[in-house]
């Protein structure tokens, strides 16, 4: 199994997101540094790295992808 890198997890909700949002999807990922924000809080260098295989990497990009897209606001219908 070959790994390639997918995305850094900017804090721990967004790991536990990923994580679940790949599981749910039949995507083996493994994390990097999980542990270490968690000594040193708000550093943002020491983020968690996610990796997938690579068969599955344009998969796992596409659902992240999705993910991240920005929220817009929806005016209240009258």
């Amino acid at each position: 199994m070959r790994m390639r890198y997918l995305t850094t997890a900017q804090d721990i909700g967004e790991l536990g997101f990923i994580k679940s949002l790949c599981e749910a999807n039949g995507i083996v990922c493994v994390f990097q540094d999980e542990h270490v924000s968690s000594l040193y809080p708000g550093v943002l260098d020491l983020c968690c790295q996610v990796m997938v295989d690579e068969s599955d990497w344009e998969r796992a990009k596409t659902l992240i992808s999705r993910l991240r897209l920005p929220i817009r606001e929806v005016a209240p219908s009258p």
